[in-house]
């Protein structure tokens, strides 16, 4: 039997569906460019719309049939961590601020920093090695093997 609606998870559930909207409307702007085995930019991007649309149609219900978690569950969970969010925020500021600056590689690097700290990390030296690493590989397959340049800086300037 259905609860009273958890609005929390129906207003996530709503923005999720929104926000797929926003990704299927940018999907409609790609250029058509180079189709590869039948395969071309946008289905990737198309499947992202569609998976974040459908999630967060199923979480809108879910929250208005009464939503996950049963009343008084919620202690359970934690207090919310606004330094962890804080620290999410900072990290996606400072790519888009840097990526133009210094490039694809450190941007991201620094983006990867944040968010392990965002979750209680404190090696930063261990994140930031581990986040070059990953950064670079995607660097490596976007720009040099797919061809597709993704911001060009110090690191990539190297390569």
């Amino acid at each position: 039997m259905a609860g009273k609606p958890a609005w929390g998870e129906v207003a996530i559930g709503t923005g999720t569906v929104l926000f797929a909207a926003v990704v299927g409307w940018q999907t409609i702007e790609i250029p058509a460019g180079a189709i590869y085995a039948q395969v071309g930019p946008k289905v990737i991007p198309w499947l992202v719309t569609g998976l974040l649309g459908v999630l967060g149609a199923m979480l809108a219900v879910q929250g208005l049939l009464g939503g996950n978690i049963q009343q008084g569950d919620e202690s359970e969970f934690g207090a919310i961590d606004f330094a962890g969010g804080g620290w999410l925020l900072l990290g996606l500021a400072l790519n888009v601020a840097l990526i133009d600056r210094i490039g694809f590689v450190l941007a991201s690097t620094a983006l990867f920093v944040c968010t392990a700290r965002a979750f209680h990390s404190n090696k930063p030296l261990r994140d930031a090695l581990i986040g070059f690493a990953v950064a670079l590989a995607a660097y490596v397959g976007f720009d040099r093997v797919l061809g597709y340049k993704i911001g060009a800086g110090l690191i990539e300037s190297l390569i």
